[in-house]
């Protein structure tokens, strides 16, 4: 079964980038992921102003770039994952939550979990 993890986050929230101490222990996450098997693919984004929303309302489609003030969280990071079940990709973005703990203080957001569908 294949998983995506979407790390969110408030970009207006005065968090500073993020620390070297993450980018290692995400780095040992992935390593680790690799070798098991786990984790299929994954990577992290740049703020919304480097990004634009391209929406389709009443017959219209625009596009606007960021950033995206009128969001509460935006995905700042995903990660594809090829487990057993729903609760092992549960596990797994639990220990994604336990690295920005233990390695980015003062950090706050969520990691969504979606099972992806079949192709």
């Amino acid at each position: 079964m294949r998983f995506m993890t979407m790390v969110k986050f408030d970009e207006s929230l005065p968090m500073g980038p993020p620390p070297p101490a993450l980018f290692e222990a995400m780095g040992e996450f992935a390593a680790e992921g690799a070798r098991s098997g786990t984790l299929v693919d994954q990577g992290g984004l740049l703020p919304s102003a480097a990004g634009a929303i391209v929406s389709l309302v009443d017959g219209s489609i625009k596009a606007v770039d960021g950033p995206f003030t009128e969001a509460k969280e935006l995905i700042g990071g995903y990660a594809v994952l090829e487990v057993r079940s729903k609760a092992e990709a549960v596990e797994l973005a639990k220990r994604l939550m336990q690295i920005h703990k233990d390695h980015w203080p003062g950090w706050e957001g969520s990691c969504e979990v979606r099972q992806l569908g079949d192709s």
